[in-house]
């Protein structure tokens, strides 16, 4: 046999011990493959094509490329820590070091290769319902239809052979020489009992609690202020609940007898504190790494929200057509929009009226002031409350969103009347008037009873309900004619400026998502290496405990909580960081983003879950073959 069949053989008859190596490597493969049929698709990459779509799926494929690199690497390194006894028992049998290192760089190549082939095979297999879900999210107005990527097919192989040529060569590195004996006794040495420091313990509890709190406290702009800072904070005192917090608790539980002696917590327990302390730089770059892909995803998700809920939050009506005064292309644009909407065939209901402007002291801006009922007839076409004032009553309407300063100043601001004066008495919020900060509404006697307007524009109204589609094609012909702000009008169409903004987001929000999946899949596949790193020791304990007396059902019961205390640990700390992250994000924009927080942190965790379970039953599965 010669020293290339040696490997070969190597690899094909210990399937279980690469196998998590080969499905993790194929996994990366596949995902910049997918990418790189969205990057040479002839739909995305014509003179006609959104640059933003092109140049996002470029920088994604880059930034997978870098990660796949990084984590092809910490890969091998748990790959190569799990065989430190059978390098041993090779070295006994006359292998030199330099041997070694040529066979660990030929299996890492025979891996590689066959990953290579193995993630562009997938890539295929999945690409067709990848650029269906990929037509949909970009918005892109076109299809996506399948074709032969071999302009994919030739970058993704040639870029991973270098990464798993480059990689093979790094062997040398994380090969280093040791002694014989602790080669062969591999993870059986004696660990001593871990220890933690209560100065540390409180350090770890104050950065978490004072990060959270400052966090959490910050609003508007200081959000931005103290983001730097609380970052800093939050991953020191992460690393530091991992490496000493949880240490520091597992002994305090071990101490109680009334816990640890309790049924098959003893089992437990036994060797958790040494599975915490040895898992603590795994835990804390899974936490890390997961907590970015929460916050990505979900920053991302709820900046889409806030644009678009916001923008038709603060323009209700399908469309709005103001014509400032002296203006003489209104006529014309009326009948445009009118023209289109017929064409469409889109029902609508339509109110119009006038919006007058006062100067209600010397050199102060033109307020805008509008009568009870005009103000009414808004409220009724969307289907909100009527307000009902008397005379020398007025009320102070704030845009939506907007902590107004201005609407709070105009409250100390009386109206003036021929006769008399018109108080406001409060502040509602209401886009009725799109386009305007804060305005007066007062009843219209004593509208009549204002001195006359410096200024009268035209606001004209077109609401329609249940045909999106229809008003954005409406909202593609009129914005060949109609700008969205012109010296003589304002114009709007929310459903198109939602579809415009979706198709320029689009690419974005879905690198995003591709991007934040691939790290929580790898962070997930961290702590399925260092499970299995372990396997061999699970075994031989599980086994000898079984011959004192454990039953089946309290073997599973141990090794249910040993494997979520393995995966569920560090996600939980992550959970926890994102969901402090994307509250201040609210706070920031002074924007409920509850809904699309949870959304994101629920999938993630129950995605999690389901790894879980899988995991589980393959390890579980494991350890009673031997018992």
């Amino acid at each position: 046999m010669t020293f290339r069949q040696f490997a070969f053989k190597n690899v094909t008859r210990n399937k279980r011990l690469y196998a998590a190596y080969f499905l993790s490597s194929m996994f990366t493969v596949m995902v910049f493959f997918t990418f790189a049929i969205f990057a040479f698709h002839p739909a995305l990459t014509g003179p006609d094509m959104n640059i933003h779509v092109t140049t996002g799926l470029t920088v994604a494929a880059g930034i997978i490329y870098v990660f796949s690199f990084f984590f092809v690497l910490y890969s091998m390194g748990s790959f190569i820590q799990s065989r430190k006894r059978e390098f041993g028992i090779l070295m006994i049998q006359g292998m030199s070091t330099r041997q070694i290192r040529s066979m660990v760089f030929l299996e890492n190549m025979l891996i590689g290769f066959f990953a290579t082939l193995g993630g562009i095979a997938l890539g295929l297999v999945f690409s067709k319902v990848i650029l269906l879900i990929a037509e949909n999210v970009l918005v892109i107005g076109t299809d996506l239809n399948f074709y032969l990527p071999l302009k994919a097919i030739l970058a993704t192989f040639t870029s991973f052979i270098v990464l798993f040529l480059v990689i093979s060569f790094s062997v040398s590195f994380l090969l280093r020489s040791g002694k014989l004996i602790n080669l062969i006794k591999g993870s059986k040495k004696s660990k001593g009992e871990p220890k933690s420091s209560i100065f540390l313990t409180i350090i770890a509890i104050l950065l978490l609690g004072g990060g959270y709190i400052t966090a959490l406290l910050a609003k508007g702009l200081a959000v931005t202020v103290v983001m730097v800072p609380v970052v800093i904070v939050v991953i020191i005192g992460t690393y530091l609940l991992f490496t000493q917090l949880n240490v520091y608790v597992i002994r305090k539980l071990k101490n109680k007898e009334t816990i640890f002696w309790k049924k098959t917590n003893m089992v437990l327990f036994s060797d958790l504190s040494f599975r915490m302390k040895d898992n603590a730089r795994t835990f804390f770059m899974v936490a890390i790494i997961s907590t970015v892909s929460f916050c990505a995803i979900g920053s991302l998700f709820g900046f889409q929200t806030l644009i678009t809920g916001g923008l038709k939050e603060n323009n209700p009506y399908s469309i709005t057509y103001t014509s400032f005064a002296g203006s003489t292309t209104k006529k014309d644009d009326i009948a445009l929009i009118e023209e289109e909407l017929s064409n469409e065939k889109v029902k609508v209901e339509k109110e119009n009226m006038t919006l007058s402007y006062f100067e209600l002291s010397d050199g102060d801006a033109p307020t805008l002031i509008v009568k009870q009922s005009d103000y009414n007839r808004l409220n009724n076409l969307l289907d909100t409350d009527s307000i009902q004032l008397k005379n020398g009553q007025a009320i102070v309407v704030g845009y939506v969103l907007f902590n107004n300063e201005l609407a709070k100043e105009m409250m100390n601001q009386p109206i003036e009347l021929k006769s008399g004066t018109a108080k406001p008495i409060e502040i509602i919020e209401s886009a009725s008037m799109p386009g305007n900060l804060a305005y007066y509404v007062v009843t219209d006697e004593d509208f009549n009873q204002l001195k006359e307007p410096i200024e009268e524009d035209d606001l004209y109204i077109w609401n329609a309900k249940g045909s999106q589609q229809e008003l954005v094609e409406v909202g593609k012909v009129l914005a060949k004619d109609l700008k969205r702000y012109s010296e003589d009008y304002q114009y709007t169409s929310v459903d198109y400026e939602v579809y415009e903004i979706n198709k320029m987001y689009g690419p974005i929000l879905f690198v995003g998502l591709f991007i934040g999946i691939v790290f929580f899949v790898s962070a997930g596949s961290f702590l399925y290496f260092r499970l299995y790193t372990d396997l061999d020791e699970d075994k031989q304990k599980f086994q000898s405990i079984a011959k004192i007396g454990l039953t089946e059902g309290e073997l599973k019961k141990v090794l249910n909580r040993q494997t979520a205390i393995l995966f569920f640990a560090p996600i939980i700390i992550a959970l926890i960081h994102g969901a402090v992250a994307l509250t201040a994000l609210s706070n920031m924009f002074q924007y409920n983003l509850f809904k699309e927080s949870a959304i994101v942190l629920s999938i993630f965790f129950l995605i999690q879950v389901v790894y879980f379970f899988i995991v589980r039953f393959f390890y579980t599965k494991q350890i009673r073959a031997v018992i």
